[in-house]
């Protein structure tokens, strides 16, 4: 069992090409594992391929809803994706109207949604939503959906930034939230991440953005998630240990 685990990274960027193998030595030293995710074809095959060659790796994959807006979902390349044991997660999929505006770009991302959804369903996997200015429409989508799905309609929303009410609405329907490292420089997500049920929240670090303190201002890494799980027991005012060992069970839960 691992000792962290962060949910959502991006070790299949640029960013990692020059010492990839020294990232994966300190993911081994630190027993910590990360989910890799996609936001296309291109990038999803390669956090396939790092999930196939390192034990510490998990794939997730799918389509970002605006990283390259001419991207279309192709089911019979992620179909393919799909069979390799490490994919436990389809995503990042969801809706982002911070950087595209919703009156003329909703529909469109809105049916990449969907279909990932859908596939996501099919494969009785669970979906990695990426939402940004979205939290009210990323709901009035997966609410009505999961009444008619049930327990098989399920996720996690990374890099969580709503308020408490939203946060609330996401466990009702049996969604978690993860935090960044942003929680350990930023008091926007006490709130939240004291009121949740601990079972509901996840650590991650979507690196190689956002470095959690003592980092900031450098590339970050999944060893790094060591920081954000210290920052959400210190938040809760709970034993770190009690908390470290909930969020590598919660991750666990997660990826069955």
């Amino acid at each position: 069992m691992p000792k962290y685990f962060d949910v959502h990274s991006h070790l299949n960027t640029p960013d990692y090409s020059k010492d990839l193998d020294e990232v994966i030595s300190r993911l081994k030293e630190t027993e910590t594992h990360t989910i890799v995710a996609g936001v296309g074809f291109e990038s999803s095959k390669k956090a396939v391929e790092l999930a196939g060659k390192y034990e510490e790796i998990y794939a997730c994959i799918g389509v970002h809803p605006i990283d390259d807006p001419t991207e279309h979902y192709d089911i019979s390349k992620y179909e393919e994706l799909a069979k390799h044991p490490k994919v436990v997660a389809i995503g990042e999929c969801g809706l982002d109207f911070y950087h595209a505006k919703k009156d003329t770009d909703y529909e469109r991302q809105k049916k990449l949604f969907l279909d990932q959804i859908s596939f996501a369903l099919e494969y009785n996997k669970p979906i990695m939503i990426h939402a940004r200015n979205a939290y009210e429409e990323i709901l009035q989508i997966l609410e009505p959906l999961k009444l008619e799905s049930g327990t098989k309609l399920r996720g996690n929303v990374h890099f969580f930034a709503g308020d408490l009410e939203i946060a609330e609405r996401l466990f009702r329907i049996g969604f978690t939230l993860s935090f960044t490292g942003v929680i350990t420089f930023a008091r926007d997500y006490d709130e939240v991440i004291k009121s949740a049920p601990l079972d509901m929240i996840l650590s991650e670090t979507d690196a190689p953005y956002v470095a959690p303190v003592p980092y900031r201002g450098k590339r970050n890494e999944p060893t790094f998630v060591r920081e954000v799980a210290k920052s959400i027991a210190e938040i809760r005012g709970e034993d770190e240990e009690v908390v470290r060992v909930a969020l590598v069970n919660n991750a666990l839960s997660m990826i069955g």
